[in-house]
């Protein structure tokens, strides 16, 4: 499917149905498929495999764009300040690793794809990439970890869970309401009544409110960085993001004052040496996810625009007092 069609589609889940309803077949086929599978693992009749510690999941109801990533880092940060061992899984999306493969901060994207190349350089926590979510689980705990974070996942139901963590965006929400591929949903929103958390990205009530603001641009390849009021970009820029919603982020250059010439990939595309090279000398600002992608002698004033994510207040302290509990019961459990 070429890129304007998957913009015309996904513009279309944002308002109610008109020539999708075309598809209502398949939406109905493929919720059927969906409650089919996941009663399946409620009954016992598909198999859940618990790795031995806490799991964390961080996932989300729509697809693509609710910033899980970025909470993912964020999340792995304040554990480890308190002292945890948390190892991140992923499903590594775009990579094209075999087995479960440990991911570092200098491995290649291509290869463990860029979210989990990003984890993996934003943290101190080991990172484990693999389709099978409960090897990649086993993998870590191996090596030493006492819980693990498992970036996306919510249908992954073959890896049993104690945390349920769910992003979503105030714009954007459950969309037109409906399931794939009529709507944005991978499943129906009242399975919301079920998760432990919910992180709305610019939502508006304190408990849930999720914010993500700009904390500096940082050179690329280098340590170098500029707050982001600076003024060093007043002559105009290029923008380049392969992310779900590139206009977010062009959206917040603007905010900062910085005129900039948009360069929106698909999400996950990789930044060809032509592209790059064809932006002259003029600066560039991409974001995290598209930097763990780019050699910095591809462009010679390359910038990332790096943001901090701000939680609701409480809800870490929330989430570690549902851990102690939790590893309380697992020490009853396993213990003589």
């Amino acid at each position: 499917m070429g890129d304007r069609a998957v913009h015309a589609l996904e513009q279309a889940w944002l308002v109610p149905p008109r020539l999708l309803l075309l598809l209502l077949p398949l939406e109905w086929l493929f919720a059927l498929v969906t409650a089919l599978r996941r009663r399946a693992y409620e009954r016992g009749w598909l198999k859940k495999e618990h790795p031995g510690v806490p799991v964390i999941v961080v996932g989300n109801l729509s697809v693509g764009g609710t910033g899980k990533t970025p909470v993912v880092i964020a999340l792995v940060r304040a554990l480890e300040a308190e002292g945890m061992r948390p190892a991140v899984i992923s499903r590594g999306y775009g990579g094209t690793y075999s087995g479960v493969q440990r991911v570092r901060a200098d491995s290649d994207a291509r290869v463990m794809g860029d979210e989990a190349v990003l984890i993996a350089s934003s943290a101190a926590s080991p990172v484990y990439v693999g389709r099978d979510r409960v090897s990649a689980a086993r993998a870590a705990v191996a090596a030493g970890a006492s819980l693990i974070v498992s970036d996306d996942g919510l249908q992954h139901y073959a890896l049993a869970r104690d945390v349920e963590i769910v992003t979503m965006d105030s714009s954007l929400r459950f969309g037109n309401g409906h399931l794939l591929p009529v709507g944005p949903l991978r499943e129906a929103p009242r399975r919301m009544a079920g998760v432990d958390f919910v992180l709305e990205r610019g939502g508006k009530e304190p408990l849930t409110a999720l914010r993500f603001v700009p904390r500096h641009f940082r050179r690329l390849g280098s340590d170098e960085i500029r707050p982001p009021q600076t003024r060093d970009f007043d002559g105009g820029v290029h923008a380049l993001a392969a992310i779900a919603r590139p206009e977010r982020f062009f959206t917040t250059l603007a905010e900062l004052g910085i005129t900039a010439q948009p360069h929106a990939l698909r999400d996950h595309e990789a930044l060809s040496e032509a592209l790059l090279r064809s932006l002259g000398d003029r600066p560039l600002i991409m974001t995290s996810k598209d930097a763990v992608k780019c050699p910095a002698s591809l462009h010679p004033d390359a910038w990332v625009l790096e943001m901090e994510v701000l939680f609701p207040e409480g809800f870490v302290e929330s989430l570690l007092g549902h851990l102690k509990r939790l590893n309380a019961d697992i020490a009853r459990e396993t213990g003589p």
